[in-house]
């Protein structure tokens, strides 16, 4: 479905897709294993574009539910650039382990990701604070990973948010804690966004949220808007 004329969300894919349509096509994060396919055919039926105008694949993080389109994307798109926040480099290319997270969930979680293996790949761009990619300012929100990256579209004031937050439409509340590695880096970074000023929410799982979308991040944080 298009959210605003450009911005389009990808019907059907667990872990929210995006696609920035502009000179080229921008994919932001490809869902869980699987979802490649669900892409590439919205690409082709909905958009009527060709895969081979993908020119960026943006990951907010490295958690099986973002990653796992990017084989088949690829093998599609074999001259699109990947790009990931420096800090998620080594999760993604195999030469750090994922975290093992405790209990019941890390157990189940450690099943999936056998299961489902979207197996590993080396990104092209390496994203750190400030830096801008097709039309986007990077910023970086560790917590949730190490590398997990915010992504600011200053022309339509729209924030692509991975998953530090979620939204139902309406309001905001915070991402899963048990995924997340640093819940003290997480809280500073959500308080970094909060200082941003944009309209639209595209929360990495949930429902776009708008208008006023940094002004309901403000109240979920506890931080008073500013005055004037």
């Amino acid at each position: 479905m298009e959210i605003i004329p450009g911005i389009h969300q990808v019907d059907g894919v667990k872990g929210n897709c995006y696609i920035l349509v502009r000179d080229g096509l921008t994919i932001i994060d490809t869902g869980l294993p699987g979802s490649g396919k669900k892409i590439l055919a919205y690409i082709r039926e909905r958009l009527h574009r060709e895969p081979a105008e993908i020119r960026t694949i943006v990951i907010t993080h490295f958690h099986l539910d973002h990653v796992g389109g990017m084989a088949a994307l690829k093998k599609a798109a074999p001259g699109a650039k990947v790009a990931v926040g420096s800090g998620d480099a080594g999760f993604v290319d195999g030469t750090l382990p994922e975290p093992v997270h405790p209990g019941l969930t890390g157990l189940l979680m450690r099943l999936f990701t056998f299961t489902m293996r979207p197996g590993h790949f080396s990104p092209d761009i390496l994203l750190t604070d400030g830096d801008r990619i097709d039309g986007l300012l990077c910023l970086t929100i560790p917590g949730h990973t190490p590398g997990s990256i915010g992504l600011l579209d200053e022309t339509t004031k729209a924030f692509f948010s991975g998953d530090i937050f979620r939204s139902d439409g309406s309001s905001v509340t915070g991402g899963p804690t048990q995924f997340t590695m640093d819940l003290a880096r997480e809280h500073q970074s959500r308080q970094k966004i909060a200082a941003l000023d944009f309209d639209l929410l595209l929360p990495g799982h949930g429902v776009p949220l708008r208008p006023g979308a940094s002004a309901k991040i403000r109240e979920f944080v506890g931080i008073e808007p500013a005055a004037g």
